[in-house]
């Protein structure tokens, strides 16, 4: 656990050496960072659950608001045994900076609860959502932060709060709770609105790159997870997927692979390579010949020593800090569009605020209406993004930082708190 406490010591310290270089980069004084290096809140609570033998188990959890200059602050809760305050709060800061970056009316929010909820019971997943939610609400009102999904809590968990919410003030939970069942509000294609996401970007960075979607060589980490639903829908737009890989190996063909075939026969957690003789190490994959790239697997597997050797005209970042900054400017030099994994997992924040929004209608919209407004969002920070790094001389990773920050600065700033 120890090990786990400094590893999210130090993500914070880093968050934070983003947030101040991207602000000195945007010329704005140390009196931003000042408001902007930790969350304006950090709530520790204590949660009493009665289990299933009769015990009495007491669960320590953490609520982190980031920033509210612009908005109520939105982001997701997790249910994990290694969940610690350090972690909550760069992840607030993680999520508002993802909030700006889409000019979203949102500041960025992070929760968890130290809990390990694949040993627990239906019921006692139950109370201990109630009691979460409980919990923070004697600090923070309805509608003023907005709970959303993350590691290991989905819908189910969602509709959980979003009712306790309900108990506490009437209708409450509609717009304070994202993530939810569609009966009780939720919004269609949750599913899969990481990789539509992707998709979406890959389409605006193929048009940047004079490159067409139809008929372009693609390969896809993590075939596992999101990445065979991207596979599908970069087939159905009329690229090539030329390899994919999961944790058993990698499958290449500079002909194109039967993403039918695959997806029909992966395994229960969705592997499909262990089926095949001639598979090749992920780490090879990255180096075939392809036009785009979606690494998704390890933290910073690009990196100088094989940066030179990709060769795909675009590398989506399909995974959390997987191209280290040495990496990243050699594929800069090189003339490579990066879509930085800050972009490029937006998806979900997203339809987060596209269920907020249809619950503050009283509304449901199609699943055609969802994608368009999704397109509408992403497509505007994807050129906000590509417009600061040519304006700014910085790489894409660093302008997506740059862009969510700048929003936050100057709504302060007319807010006269600086």
């Amino acid at each position: 656990m120890a090990t786990s406490v400094q590893d999210d010591q130090n993500m914070l310290e880093s968050i934070q050496k983003i947030v101040q270089e991207a602000l000195r980069k945007l010329g704005y004084s140390d009196e931003y960072y000042e408001l902007l290096k930790v969350p304006m809140m950090v709530l520790t609570v204590r949660i009493p659950v009665r289990m299933d033998d009769g015990t009495t188990r007491v669960f320590t959890a953490y609520r982190a608001r980031h920033n509210d200059a612009a908005g109520p602050t939105s982001g997701g809760v997790r249910f994990h045994p290694k969940v610690t305050e350090a972690q909550i709060m760069a992840m607030s800061i993680w999520t508002g900076m993802k909030y700006g970056m889409l000019d979203l009316p949102f500041g960025g929010a992070s929760g968890g609860v130290v809990c390990d909820p694949r040993g627990m019971s239906f019921g006692e997943l139950e109370r201990l959502s109630r009691g979460y939610v409980r919990a923070i609400s004697r600090f923070v009102e309805p509608h003023e932060d907005i709970l959303t999904p993350s590691i290991l809590t989905n819908s189910q968990t969602m509709a959980w709060m979003a009712d306790e919410y309900n108990r506490i003030r009437a209708s409450g939970g509609r717009m304070s709770v994202t993530g939810k069942p569609l009966v009780l509000g939720g919004t269609r294609g949750r599913e899969t609105a990481v990789p539509k996401g992707g998709a979406i970007l890959l389409e605006e960075a193929a048009k940047r790159q004079g490159l067409s979607l139809k008929g372009a060589r693609v390969i896809i980490q993590g075939f596992e997870h999101a990445g065979s639903d991207l596979a599908r829908i970069m087939e159905e737009a009329g690229a090539i997927v030329v390899g994919i890989s999961d944790p058993y190996g990698a499958l290449y063909n500079p002909d194109g692979l039967d993403i039918g075939y695959l997806l029909d026969n992966r395994d229960s957690f969705g592997a499909v390579t262990n089926l095949f003789r001639n598979t090749i190490p992920a780490q090879e994959l990255l180096l075939k010949p392809c036009d785009i790239l979606v690494p998704a697997v390890a933290k910073h597997q690009i990196h100088a020593g094989n940066a030179r050797k990709i060769q795909a005209k675009i590398v989506l970042e399909g995974g959390s800090n997987l191209i280290d900054e040495e990496g990243l400017r050699i594929l800069a030099e090189r003339g490579v569009l990066v879509v930085p994994d800050i972009l490029a997992l937006s998806g979900g924040s997203v339809l987060s605020y596209i269920e907020w929004m249809q619950n503050r209608q009283g509304w449901q919209w199609t699943e055609e209406e969802v994608e368009a407004k999704m397109r509408e969002i992403l497509a505007s920070a994807f050129q906000q993004v590509c417009e600061m790094a040519q304006s700014r001389n910085a790489d894409m990773r660093l302008a997506a930082h740059m862009t969510g920050l700048r929003k936050y600065a100057n709504a302060m700033h007319l807010r006269g708190w600086v």
